[in-house]
């Protein structure tokens, strides 16, 4: 969970990277941040809240001048979510200026901190991001090339990154892909955004996605690829499910396409005879409800109203704002449901929480049965990669069974998809992806000892 935007080489690069950032608003809410470099100065603007909220003039942008410019939308699942970790981190190094962003989770900072330390090194802040640094800053390669792929490969877990050395752009993505990242032109300039929906904006053409385990280094007119690693990709199933826009393109497909092939599968897996209608929870189950429309005999209605001025109430970092944001960011359509058998499609379950009230909500309004199908195994798993599921306690399917659930959340019926039939929706091998969440086959070897801070 993040979102990053980066331009390289173009007069407007402030303003572009300002426009990717509202495309990847959904990535992360708690705080935004744009570095830019204008061939002498790096120049800085950063702060809690919407991209709306940090930039509220013209004449900020026209203060990070310069071609080159990275930015960054956060959501702490690392860290605290103190003003000190919202990226872009900013550093000096013998007499460069250094400016990151990062999207993912690091899983040995453990080891590498108390390396580290042992060196003298100080730390800033909690973010996972600053050990990149810190190790590019002890690292004993004779160039700036050797100095950071001696760092890509030291460090393990979750990463698409971006830095400014000074005049030059470093991108990098660990060698499993985990998190989406890649890359437009536009007026002869390159454009790197962790979706494509960010190209699309600023009408940037999408040419192809960072390699996994490919670093690519922009200086000047000279763009050259280097391999961290070979590659063995792992990509996160879960931004297929939930959490990148339907318009984007990830891992060589659209998610809109998926989802609604996610839908159609569960639909024929977890069918409900007796439903008359079906209705998604909105947005993100949107087009998988569409899908299992398609392949059920009750037809797709509209029947939950979003207030789209709340964010994500699964995004939002502790428990008594999603308690609060859920009671005031959906309205049912009494009309619409009153005296109906429907089937709710939401994408996943993860604490339960909001789709309780959601059925209390649906019911006051007059429906008569209410049937749930999620586009997702159960979430039982923490991930260590940077989804917000960091506790066994949190994740309710971890506590109880699906009868549970379904008693939990007063419901008549609830069914989720199967992992077989969630792979089955993908457009790449099922061992392309990593399913952790719901297996709990992990593909690297996990400090348990993290699961309490992570």
């Amino acid at each position: 969970m993040c979102g990053i935007v980066g331009i390289y080489n173009h007069e407007e690069a402030a303003t572009l990277t300002y426009l990717g950032l509202y495309a990847l608003q959904h990535r992360g809410q708690e705080g935004a941040g744009i570095a830019s470099f204008d061939g002498k100065v790096s120049h800085l603007q950063k702060g809690k809240g919407l991209v709306a909220d940090v930039f509220v003039s013209r004449e900020q942008l026209m203060r990070l001048s310069g071609k080159t410019a990275i930015g960054h939308v956060r959501y702490s699942t690392y860290g605290s979510n103190g003003s000190e970790n919202i990226q872009p981190l900013a550093f000096k190094y013998k007499g460069s200026q250094i400016s990151i962003v990062h999207n993912g989770n690091l899983i040995n900072l453990d080891e590498i901190g108390r390396d580290l330390e042992s060196h003298g090194a100080l730390f800033q802040t909690t973010s996972d991001t600053e050990y990149i640094i810190h190790l590019f800053a002890h690292s004993g390669g004779d160039s700036l090339v050797e100095k950071f792929l001696q760092v890509f490969r030291r460090i393990r877990g979750a990463f698409s990154v971006l830095i400014l050395f000074d005049n030059k752009m470093i991108v990098a993505r660990d060698h499993r892909g985990f998190r989406p990242l890649c890359i437009g032109t536009l007026d002869g300039s390159y454009i790197f955004a962790s979706e494509t929906c960010a190209l699309d904006l600023i009408g940037a053409t999408y040419e192809r996605d960072v390699k996994p385990g490919e670093m690519i280094v922009l200086d000047g007119t000279d763009v050259k690829s280097y391999q961290i690693a070979p590659p063995e990709p792992k990509h996160c199933i879960f931004e297929y499910v939930y959490f990148s826009r339907p318009d984007s393109q990830i891992f060589g497909e659209y998610v809109d396409k998926t989802r609604r092939k996610l839908g159609k599968i569960l639909a024929m897996e977890k069918p409900a005879p007796e439903a008359e209608i079906v209705i998604s929870v909105p947005d993100s189950s949107n087009t998988i409800a569409l899908g299992y429309s398609q392949r059920s005999t009750a037809r797709f209605e509209i029947a939950l109203i979003r207030n789209h001025y709340i964010g994500r109430t699964f995004i939002h970092p502790t428990q008594t704002m999603r308690d609060f944001t859920a009671k005031i960011k959906f309205n049912p359509v009494g009309g619409v449901l009153k005296d109906r058998k429907i089937v709710v499609v939401d994408d996943s379950i993860v604490r339960g929480t909001t789709l309780r009230k959601l059925a209390r909500m649906l019911r006051s309004a007059g429906a008569k049965e209410i049937h749930i199908r999620i586009g997702s195994p159960p979430v039982k798993f923490p991930c260590y990669y940077g989804m917000d599921f960091p506790s066994h306690e949190e994740l309710i399917a971890n506590q109880k069974s699906i009868t549970e659930i379904k008693d939990y959340l007063e419901v008549d019926s609830l069914e989720y998809i199967s992992p077989e039939g969630l792979l089955n929706a993908m457009s790449l091998p099922a061992e392309n992806f990593c399913t952790a969440c719901f297996t709990g086959h992990y593909c690297e070897k996990i400090n348990q000892e993290k699961e309490n801070s992570c």
